[in-house]
């Protein structure tokens, strides 16, 4: 452990003399905690991180035409995967940087219970979700809903977001009463920071891995394979514990 660590900070303090850039893709629930990990990578490395932040599937389809990131952050683990396949992802390089937490959250304290029994009441006039073709998290709300038998029910209320940090948005501003997001969007320190919400049950929809992986464009980037490294690090997973997900 001694000689790892110590392998671990040399690399690190050579980062500094060969300061780089790295351009990453990162699932819009991750914008906050890659913000606060990105500061703290920048002061062990000196490396900038370019971030980019929005829909997974968006992501996915512009890398395979070219676009030039080179490390994919997503809200799932059937992207990476598939870049994998696609000869557009270095092999070996993916592993699950957080496990996503779904939540039904209103900007009004009082509107949301405990058990999200307000589903069942109909007493709002829109709820916000992410689209389900390209947000893993849009997919979990509607896996969520089937599994409720509300979907049905509730389909004329949606208000559906381009990605997670779009259908925060809807809440936030009020143009929707609730919505389903990412736990991490209102959480801080552990703690959900203002509203009322439920967090919905992991049995309600399927696990939401998001994976990291190194593309072809940073396969000879020490700055971008230092990212990675520093993903795994307890620091980074002190940060992204802190927003409310879970890690392996």
């Amino acid at each position: 452990m001694k000689k790892l660590l110590i392998g671990l900070l040399a690399v690190f303090a050579a980062g500094h003399v060969l300061a780089d850039e790295v351009q990453v893709a990162v699932a819009a629930n991750f914008a906050a905690p890659i913000e606060e990990i990105g500061k703290a990578f920048n002061k062990a490395t000196g490396h900038l991180l370019k971030v980019s932040t929005g829909a997974s599937g968006k992501f996915y389809a512009q890398i395979k035409n070219g676009a030039p990131f080179q490390v994919f952050l997503s809200a799932d683990e059937d992207k990476p995967a598939q870049l994998e396949k696609d000869g557009l992802a270095v092999q070996g390089t993916r592993f699950t940087y957080a496990i996503g937490k779904l939540v039904l959250w209103s900007a009004n304290p009082a509107l949301v219970d405990l058990k999200g029994k307000v589903l069942e009441s109909g007493q709002f006039h829109k709820i916000a979700v992410a689209n389900p073709k390209t947000a893993p998290y849009g997919e979990a709300a509607i896996e969520t809903l089937t599994a409720l038998k509300l979907k049905n029910q509730l389909e004329p209320k949606f208000v559906m977001g381009e990605n997670i940090s779009q259908t925060y948005q809807f809440v936030a501003s009020g143009n929707a009463e609730i919505g389903f997001i990412a736990l991490s969007q209102i959480t801080k320190d552990k703690k959900i920071t203002g509203g009322s919400a439920w967090v919905v049950p992991e049995t309600l929809y399927s696990p939401i891995k998001q994976d990291a992986v190194l593309l072809v464009n940073g396969k000879d980037s020490m700055a971008a394979r230092q990212l990675l490294t520093y993903l795994k690090s307890e620091a980074a997973l002190k940060v992204i514990r802190s927003y409310g997900y879970g890690v392996n």
